[in-house]
């Protein structure tokens, strides 16, 4: 589905990032890595479906970086046709503790790299009529939740930049929507369950349930595999038209 396509997902060595690079690659599309991490692993992996995909080390948190790694995937592999802004970080504390170097950090990875990105890819995308831009957002950008103020600020200014540049690329073919995950198993949530586990003198699979019961109903993790159909539909035809979506996959979270 595509083939001839090339795609540029940010934070994608493991987790979520990984998962949806490994659908598109699947589906056809040439694919440009960036994170840190096990890169060569990632690479391995993506080289299965994709024998020609490359990494770029780009620091998510550098403007300069971010716009010469969307010039190096046009030049190295052609265009930059479905870009994901993925990469993220997280820190917890409350607003009166929370330490402003990682606020700066957050809102820089979390948001302002997505505008970066979507800033050196649009022209491409514009010049061939074709796009889509996937903001990998969170059911934090449609709710909040204590301690977070940097994630859910960042995640909330991410749906608010999508619906933007929805609007913009409206009458073009280039479409732009959010995807807003729950609770899903990722290095970075896996952390949160083991702090939990300790904090509670609980074993991983009750720190799991409990962390689950808190916000999402299914009482079930979403999967990155999951994720990465939905973002595949989204290159899709039958998305032409979805535009400016924030579309929660949460397992109940923000019906409640």
């Amino acid at each position: 589905m595509l083939s001839g396509k090339t795609a540029l997902v940010t934070g994608s060595t493991s987790g979520i990032g990984l998962g949806i690079a490994t659908a598109l690659a699947q589906n056809g599309a040439r694919l440009m890595l960036n994170g840190f991490g096990d890169v060569e692993a990632a690479l391995a992996h993506i080289r299965r479906h994709d024998p020609k995909a490359i990494h770029d080390g780009a620091d998510m948190s550098k403007p300069e970086q971010i716009e010469a790694m969307i010039q190096r995937c046009e030049r190295e592999l052609g265009s930059c046709d479905i870009l994901v802004n993925n990469a993220g970080i997280q820190h917890v504390a409350p607003i009166h503790e929370f330490p402003v170097e990682r606020w700066d950090a957050i809102i820089a990875i979390n948001l302002s790299s997505a505008f970066h990105g979507m800033r050196a890819a649009l022209p491409g995308m514009h010049k061939r009529n074709w796009g889509r831009v996937i903001n990998i957002a969170s059911v934090h950008g449609l709710v909040a939740s204590t301690n977070k103020s940097a994630y859910v600020a960042a995640k909330h200014g991410i749906i608010g930049l999508t619906k933007v540049a929805a609007l913009e690329n409206a009458t073009t073919g280039v479409t732009v929507n959010a995807i807003c995950p729950g609770w899903v198993l990722t290095p970075l949530v896996q952390k949160q369950v083991d702090a939990r586990a300790m904090a509670d003198g609980v074993d991983i699979e009750e720190a799991k349930r409990r962390l689950l019961a808190e916000k999402q109903p299914s009482l079930q993790f979403t999967t990155p595999e999951q994720l990465a159909a939905l973002a595949v539909f989204l290159c899709s035809p039958a998305a032409d038209n979805i535009r400016g979506a924030a579309i929660n996959v949460d397992g109940g979270w923000v019906a409640q």
